[in-house]
């Protein structure tokens, strides 16, 4: 058996893809295959229907709160939310708190001025800022509320005086969250939803086009909400996943209870990492990401030999991000916890050999 620690496009439950794949043969009997029938077809609008409806259910979105499934990726949604949010000469707020981070700056700067008010660049991300201020004159404040890359997740967001804007694109649906103090939260769907191809927004409605700027209709996030993410024609086999996926979820309990399982998986790796003298973490304690588990070898001659290990055991996807370096085992809602215990039989047998 393969299990997959792919930080993403990563593992979806098997339920999941056996369905997915029959869409793919003959969408609810109709002898056409999903990948043909038209987006606007009673087949597909009832899926998207479907999709919208269990994000409202999973996350208990509230009214003042549209759903959205949009494309482009989180990267796109770098430059909409400042061409939707930020006017001219406007002031908006950010965290660096790693690649992705960086990249939303990046785009932002070419809307405005941006303040960069924390940063945990000066220790290669391995910790996530705290105690600092957030001005109440800027437009919006962004964070990024888990980093794929360096294993850092943010365990309590600062409260904030003015409109505030998550990146959840690795941790959505992971943990329960209160929707209404977001005026957006995005994620692209490849890491903890579905597949790539589709990029999931939760908006308020008051939220596009709030710059007052002269903004192209496929970046004005109002365009989608009046459409009904169907301006264009969708993304529809990720969508369709991503809602077989949110049913999986249903189906296993909801939000809070896979939130239960993420921290017992979490607690388990890291428990193997604190106490094998062969392994070590990256990132501080009281930060570590339940979705991206990050660590080394404290023998880094080993590495390859160790990576070999686990490829001959089934494990696949645990290569460490070139700016981290080790391993990184990404544990999504969807990781079993047999796929847990054995990565750590595997290290506890490392270990032994190598004593």
């Amino acid at each position: 058996m393969k299990y997959n620690f792919s930080a993403g496009p990563a593992h979806l439950a098997p339920e999941v893809i056996k369905e997915a794949a029959n869409g793919i043969l003959d969408i609810n009997g109709s002898g056409l295959s999903l990948l043909e029938i038209s987006h606007r077809s009673k087949d597909f609008m009832s899926i998207m229907d479907e999709a919208v409806a269990l994000t409202k259910e999973l996350l208990n979105v509230p009214d003042t709160h549209e759903v959205l499934f949009l494309t482009g990726g989180a990267s796109t949604q770098f430059a909409m939310i400042p061409y939707n949010l930020l006017p001219e000469g406007g002031t908006a707020v950010y965290v660096n708190t790693g690649a992705w981070a960086k990249k939303a700056i990046k785009e932002a700067k070419r809307f405005g001025n941006i303040n960069v008010v924390a940063s945990s660049e000066d220790k290669n991300f391995n910790y996530f800022p705290k105690g600092y201020t957030i001005p109440s004159d800027a437009s919006y404040f962004h964070i990024t509320s888990n980093n794929t890359i360096f294993g850092t997740q943010v365990h309590d967001f600062p409260e904030s005086p003015i409109p505030v804007v998550c990146d959840m694109s690795s941790d959505i649906l992971s943990r329960p969250i209160d929707v209404s103090k977001f005026d957006i939260i995005y994620a692209g769907a490849q890491k903890n939803l579905g597949p790539a191809g589709t990029t999931l927004v939760i908006i308020k409605k008051d939220a596009a086009a709030r710059s007052g700027r002269d903004i192209p209709t496929m970046l004005n996030y109002q365009t989608h909400i009046d459409k009904g993410s169907m301006f264009n024609t969708p993304p529809v086999y990720a969508i369709y996943v991503s809602m077989l996926a949110m049913r999986w979820l249903k189906k296993s309990g909801g939000v809070e209870s896979i939130q239960k399982r993420n921290e017992e998986k979490a607690k388990m790796l890291y428990n193997e990492i604190d106490s094998n003298p062969l392994f070590t973490g990256t990132t501080a304690v009281e930060d570590r990401s339940l979705m991206n588990v990050t660590f080394l070898l404290t023998k880094p001659e080993l590495a390859d030999e160790f990576l070999k290990a686990a490829t001959e055991a089934g494990i696949s996807g645990i290569k460490g991000h070139r700016d981290v370096g080790g391993f990184r085992a990404s544990i999504y809602n969807a990781m079993e916890v047999e796929g847990i215990e054995k990565l750590i039989s595997v290290m506890k047998e490392f270990s032994l050999k190598t004593a």
